[in-house]
This record gives C-alpha cells, sequence and structure tokens, in this order.
C-alpha cells in the first residue's frame, strides 16, 4: 500500500531580517567613529594682531599646528613632529606646486619651536607665498598676514 504525505515540501528560505540587524549594527559603528572634518575637531587660539586681512585664497596649502605642536596638512596629521615627517606630507599633499600659498595656522599656546619647525620645512620646500593666519583685535574682522620672500632660516 502506498502512503501519501500531503505536507506540503519545505522550501528553504534566507532570513534577511538579522543580515539587516548586523548591516545596521555596522553602519551605526561606522557613522559614529568616523571624524567628518578634522579642523572642527581642532581648538586652536589664534595669536592676536592688529593688522589688515590678506586677499582670501582659495587654493591655499593649510598647515595647522596645535597646542601640544602637532602638525595637521590639509586633512591629514602627520604621524611625528620631526622636520623630516613634516617635509614628507607637505611634499606628498602640495605636489610639484611651489607656487602654491601656505597658510599657517598655529595655536597661541603652540611652542615656538613648533612653529620654526613648520616655517623650516615651508622654506625648505621651496615655498615662496606663506601667510601666518591670526585672530583679530575685537570687532575687527580676522586677518593672515603674508610673509613675502621664500620662509627660510
Amino acid at each position: 500500500m502506498r502512503i501519501q504525505d500531503h505536507r506540503q515540501d519545505d522550501t528553504p528560505e534566507i532570513n534577511l531580517i538579522p543580515l539587516i540587524d548586523v548591516l545596521l549594527c555596522l553602519l551605526i559603528f561606522f557613522v559614529i567613529t568616523t571624524t567628518f572634518d578634522a579642523r572642527s575637531v581642532l581648538k586652536l587660539e589664534l595669536p592676536r594682531a592688529d593688522g589688515q586681512p590678506a586677499e582670501a585664497q582659495a587654493k591655499a596649502l593649510s598647515v595647522l599646528v596645535n597646542a601640544q605642536g602637532r602638525y595637521f596638512v590639509g586633512d591629514q596629521e602627520v604621524l611625528r613632529t620631526d622636520l623630516q615627517s613634516l617635509k614628507d606630507t607637505l611634499r606628498e599633499i602640495a605636489g610639484d606646486d611651489r607656487d602654491r600659498p601656505v597658510l599657517l595656522r598655529a595655536d597661541a599656546r603652540t611652542p615656538h619651536q613648533s612653529v620654526v619647525t613648520a616655517l623650516d620645512a615651508i622654506g625648505q620646500l621651496g615655498f615662496h607665498r606663506v601667510a601666518i593666519a591670526t585672530a583679530p583685535e575685537a570687532g575687527k574682522p580676522a586677518a593672515a598676514s603674508a610673509v613675502s620672500g621664500p620662509a627660510t632660516r
């Protein structure tokens, strides 16, 4: 005698809910840990100066020095604080364009040696247009004082 099974065959299926949960957790993790704007993280207190603001330069290479003497070129942090590492990072980001203006932004509490090292690296690489950013006096617009000529020792 032949017995028939009237149950439906189980078809294999892929349950996507656990996969969606894992992907959502990964997405949240990456959003939280990603730095969107490095400049917003750095709290710089620029030195005060009473001067005329220089003309704005849209493609200026930004070199930042924070209060601890750490260097940031563009959006990239220089891993070590020695002269050669700073020069290598500047060379990597700027390429062969030595006519590009450089804007040096140093915190007012930065050790003087860190600023001198930055100026030395900029000068040794052959950049001729260097501006140092300062904060305005109360009630005046921000200024960037331009340094003419090569920035050498």
